[in-house]
């Protein structure tokens, strides 16, 4: 079991160094979130099976996170189809 939990521990450690050196695109920023919510849900699918058999909460978990995944998704598409790429330093918030 302890495994398993240093897995997932590494999982979302390299899933957040990956958000913080890969900050100049949207779709790496995206996808190192997304890495860093499958560690955050196997961690919570491992606590609850360790628990007893009540999966329902990681149901929900996975729902969120399918919707997060599509918000991000569409803005990224938003960003590329009104900036024509996906870089943040072309993106000025002041404009």
């Amino acid at each position: 079991m302890t495994v398993y939990l240093y897995l997932v521990l590494l999982m979302f450690l390299c899933g957040f160094v990956m958000f913080s050196l890969m900050r100049k695109h949207l779709l790496l920023v995206l996808l190192s979130m997304e890495f860093m919510v499958l560690a955050l849900y196997m961690n919570t699918f491992l606590y609850l099976s360790f628990l007893g058999n009540d999966y329902f909460f990681s149901m929900i978990f996975l729902t969120f996170s399918v919707c997060e995944g599509a918000l991000g998704l569409s803005m990224l598409v938003s960003m590329i189809r009104s900036h024509g790429n996906d870089y943040f330093q072309g993106f000025n918030l002041l404009w």
